[in-house]
């Protein structure tokens, strides 16, 4: 959430092949081992609304590993099978953790 009790929400672009744009909502962000990773999920845009536009998000998410060249920071997708597992695995473990706090919390 921002300062105003909106939620809020990181959209980052990735630029295709083709040239061709996709925007990603940033789940997550977080280090393994020395490394560090963003976890994205695709972005729908659904109709505009009168205060924006909406948006939903696709059930499947990609790992990219954050590596940074002269100051800035680039994301590469995990392809590596034993590194996306791992990774993988961090995530889980720290979306089930957000669970577990969440069930918690009193509204």
């Amino acid at each position: 959430m921002n300062g105003n009790g909106e939620e809020r929400t990181d959209i980052v672009v990735l630029v295709d092949e083709e040239g061709n744009e996709h925007d990603f909502a940033l789940a997550d962000r977080f280090q393994v081992d020395a490394s560090e990773y963003a976890i994205l999920v695709p972005v729908i845009y659904l109709e505009e609304e009168e205060d924006g536009e909406a948006i939903d998000f696709e059930e499947e998410a990609f790992i990219f590993r954050i590596d940074v060249d002269e100051d800035e920071e680039m994301l590469v997708e995990v392809e590596d099978e034993t590194e996306w597992n791992k990774v993988a695995a961090v995530w889980e473990e720290r979306v089930q953790n957000i669970e577990i706090d969440n069930d918690g919390d009193v509204y």
